[in-house]
């Protein structure tokens, strides 16, 4: 959030003009202190101010310096301060994002960004016609008594897309053996699953599901993070050699028996499910790694169909800021884990750091290759998702602020928190159908998770 002050506005890289936030300078500050041991966050907010006065002086009152002008800024007066240990260090973080940014620079359009660009425009386009493409927008929605409408015609809208996926499928048959639907956290995998088997099955086909989760090594056998945590977002904590073993041996017609995972005792036993795939019949699996290679890597490619999920959407604050896919992701996950794993908003949160870390490595890298995409955003969730959890993120600030080692999870809930500010907030879902994706994280679903 903005502050009144001499700076109001800056100017980022891409030309944009947005509020001028001092926190964020402090943040920065105090994320290169961290990386040499330092713990002082009053003092990274000293030195902030020091940098907003002296592009004051600068600049002049009102004026917009551009992320270049402050970051110059930044270094010069830590090195004035005697902090020449913390520049160093926050000159080579700065370094690194210029050179990522010149590789993205380089590389084609579709393998850098990992971005359906077409994609994004036909959501964009939707949400313009039906006026929830910005905060001011779905406040006017609510405002009217619309709202109803709006939850209406968004399920609509993607259980279109489901059909359309479904139809992709039964172009491609006999050939597909394997129907794999991936994603990132909290897409909604599990519903687009189901809801692509029931298309598919009125279709004719014979489905056959195979529960990936239930590979899982032993918890004390899982791969840890920085905290010591265990770290379920990696598919190095899942057995990929039994999983692709068993692949091959359903498409040859034998019978196997897959693991049981206890996610209470984090134990798993062996041989446990039999499962037989026969000519005439599909495999269905839902994964988070659904595209990683190893997942399947013992299975030709024309007999798989990759179906890949993420929350698209494209809905923006009144300084032009979009709400990022991620972050979106972040609150449904906050509320399923508080019902279904039992797990805090703010645990989910403060761990948030290494679902991204995993995705960005292990899934976002393949969107290339798939064969369908679906938007899995929803344009009335988040007033609903507000109601419910936005008591959370000032709390989340709070405890996370001067916390050297939950940076990520402070910067999270307090972008969260500025976005969310002006969104007017929904109590009542009693307008969202129990068959919606929606209630994959609410609750009160019709289908079994």
């Amino acid at each position: 959030m903005s502050q009144s002050g001499p700076l109001q506005r800056i100017v980022k890289r891409d030309g944009q003009v947005v509020p001028y936030d001092r926190e964020r300078i402090t943040t920065a500050i105090f994320k290169a202190a961290v990386s040499l041991g330092g713990t002082d966050r009053q003092r990274a907010g000293f030195l902030a101010a020091e940098v907003e006065r002296a592009l004051v002086a600068n600049c002049g009152p009102g004026a917009a310096p551009s992320v270049e002008e402050i970051q110059d800024i930044v270094e010069r007066v830590l090195i004035q301060h005697g902090h020449a240990r913390t520049a160093r260090a926050y000159i080579i973080y700065r370094h690194e994002h210029e050179q990522a940014r010149m590789a993205r620079a380089r590389q084609p359009v579709e393998v850098t960004d990992n971005i359906p660009y077409r994609k994004i425009y036909e959501v964009l386009r939707w949400n313009m016609d039906h006026g929830c493409e910005t905060i001011a927008g779905v406040n006017r929605v609510i405002a009217e008594g619309r709202f109803d409408g709006l939850v209406r015609d968004s399920n609509q809208r993607y259980d279109d897309e489901i059909a359309a996926g479904a139809q992709l499928v039964l172009q491609r048959m006999p050939q597909v053996r394997i129907v794999i639907i991936a994603g990132p956290s909290s897409s909604g995998k599990t519903t687009t699953t189901l809801k692509l088997g029931e298309h598919l099955r009125r279709a004719g086909l014979e489905l056959v599901a195979l529960a990936v989760d239930h590979y899982f090594f032993n918890l004390e056998d899982h791969p840890k993070d920085e905290f010591g945590d265990y770290d379920y977002e990696t598919p190095q904590a899942l057995d990929l050699p039994l999983i692709n073993e068993h692949l091959v041996r359903l498409l040859a017609g034998e019978t196997i028996r897959t693991p049981h995972y206890d996610f209470k005792t984090g134990q798993r036993t062996l041989d446990v499910h039999e499962l037989r795939l026969a000519p005439h019949q599909v495999l269905l699996i839902d994964s988070l790694h659904g595209l990683y290679d190893g997942m399947t890597a013992a299975i030709p490619a024309q007999h798989k169909f990759r179906l890949y999920i993420e929350t698209l959407g494209q809905l923006r604050n009144e300084s032009g800021e979009f709400m990022r896919w991620a972050d979106n992701r972040l609150l449904r996950r906050m509320l399923r884990d508080s019902w279904h794993r039992n797990l805090q908003p703010l645990g989910t949160l403060a761990h948030w750091h290494y679902v991204r870390r995993s995705e960005l490595r292990y899934i976002i890298p393949f969107i290339g290759s798939v064969d369908y995409v679906v938007n899995s955003a929803l344009p009335y969730e988040l007033p609903l998702l507000k109601a419910r959890l936005f008591q959370f993120l000032p709390e989340a600030m709070a405890a996370y602020r001067d916390d050297a080692k939950r940076q990520d999870a402070y910067i999270r809930a307090k972008r969260l928190a500025g976005f969310l500010a002006p969104l007017t907030a929904v109590a009542d879902d009693s307008a969202v159908p129990r068959n919606a994706l929606l209630r994959e994280f609410i609750g009160g679903s019709a289908y079994a998770y």
